[in-house]
């Protein structure tokens, strides 16, 4: 099939902001349309035609579908295949190598819509191995490009990714900020198109963990609503994930523990064992932070722990879920246990975001102070009150400033104390 049909099909889904699921719909299914994408399955005229209708394609793309094949065709379309592969083997780096030299086979061939779409898959590829700065430059250079500008589809999957690398940053005022252009440009999207329930969840992650909890509340019901008529089970996990995530940061239990049940049940390990990962980290990670210490969070901390041992991950990844692992030590007691390994997380804290990095200082802060090392607790909590505030993140600050209080109060009231103690008596 000639001139990349798999790219050029990906591309133009995309652009409507459509699914595999929602462009095969009752004919096609989300695994044929996959494999016609990644250029293992060729198409027949029919196919090209229905498809073509699909995505509202004038006749005359047809026939620039079902040209012949150019010796840079077939290496963009190699490189291609050679990066989904790596993609599909967790190996970012070649899986960025690769795309980046179909990217560059694209720009020669004058092929945007290529050139675009394997640039953003360099720049998911850096966002896998936590590399947030360089994938926000990869990322603004195509929201820069006029195709960016033509296609609400291509904008708000950039601005959605600049969120999630603003957040990895622990610049939340950015992602927030990132996240609302992106729902904002929804309203250009087909009615029930996917992307923006992505849009949302991006929002909602950079509402929540910048303490606006109401505002990510009010867009989790937007959210559910969008949902009504979808029937894909792992989008609806997805969902249920987040909207679980927020309601224990609003101390609702109830809801969040109904929310985080029904996504254990429709996120499938054998599906994808790296969001199941997440999912099991991200759940474990709320409930601990609610203060619900029980059986099932800590299955919870060891499915994270598992599945990070099977597929791997950052630098970034692996602190956090030993992060997790500190805290259930800390609120069950095992104070020094806690410490020792909170030691040994914020001797690397460099890699973690800075609210992220906040987090682990002021819980070290608050574990030394529960051992009696108030001295060195004060050190760990002006150092996470200057983190959160880096980040934006204005209720941590004032809960480290509130731990600082605690512990000046009772230095006085010990000293005061000592004093009364020390006075003579007269007889």
């Amino acid at each position: 099939m000639g001139n990349g049909f798999g790219e050029k099909l990906r591309a133009e889904r995309l652009d409507r902001g459509l699914t595999q699921a929602e462009l095969g719909k009752d004919l096609y299914s989300p695994s044929y349309i996959s494999l016609l994408e990644t250029g293992r399955r060729e198409p027949t005229a029919d196919v090209i035609e229905e498809l073509a209708r699909r995505l509202d394609l004038a006749p005359k793309a047809l026939e620039a579908w079902s040209q012949p094949v150019s010796i840079s065709d077939a290496e963009y379309v190699l490189a291609g295949l050679y990066a989904r592969q790596a993609w599909d083997l967790r190996d970012y780096p070649l899986a960025a190598q690769h795309a980046a030299t179909a990217a560059q086979i694209a720009l020669e061939s004058k092929n945007t819509s290529a050139w675009w779409n394997m640039t953003y898959m360099q720049a998911e590829c850096l966002i896998k191995q936590g590399l947030w700065a360089e994938c926000r430059a990869m990322v603004q250079r195509l929201l820069d490009h006029p195709l960016a500008a033509e296609s609400a589809g291509l904008g708000v999957r950039a601005r959605q990714m600049l969120a999630a690398a603003a957040q990895g940053q622990g610049q939340l005022k950015d992602a927030v900020d990132y996240a609302q252009e992106a729902v904002r440009l929804c309203a250009q999207l087909p009615k029930g198109s996917t992307m923006i329930i992505g849009a949302l969840r991006a929002l909602i992650g950079a509402l929540a963990e910048s303490g606006r909890l109401d505002e990510a509340w009010k867009y989790c019901q937007e959210m559910n609503a969008e949902m009504e008529g979808q029937s894909l089970p792992q989008l609806a996990g997805e969902v249920a994930w987040v909207v679980g995530n927020v309601a224990f940061m609003r101390h609702d239990y109830a809801e969040g523990i109904k929310y985080h049940e029904e996504a254990g049940k429709l996120l499938s390990p054998a599906y994808d064992i790296d969001l199941w990962a997440r999912f099991n980290k991200a759940s474990a990670a709320v409930r601990l932070s609610s203060g619900i210490v029980e059986p099932e969070t800590l299955s919870a901390i060891e499915r994270a722990e598992l599945a990070l041992s099977i597929v791997g991950g950052t630098d970034t990844d692996r602190l956090e879920v030993a992060f997790i692992r500190a805290r259930w030590l800390y609120l069950t007691g095992d104070i020094m246990g806690a410490v020792q390994k909170l030691r040994e997380i914020h001797a690397e804290r460099s890699v973690l975001a800075r609210h992220t990095a906040g987090e682990v200082s002021l819980l070290l802060g608050k574990a030394l102070k529960a051992a009696g090392e108030v001295e060195e607790a004060l050190v760990y909590l002006d150092e996470a009150q200057k983190d959160f505030s880096a980040a934006g993140a204005s209720d941590r600050v004032q809960q480290a400033l509130d731990a600082v209080l605690e512990i000046k109060l009772a230095q006085r009231r010990a000293e005061a104390a000592s004093a009364g103690s020390q006075q003579p008596t007269t007889s």
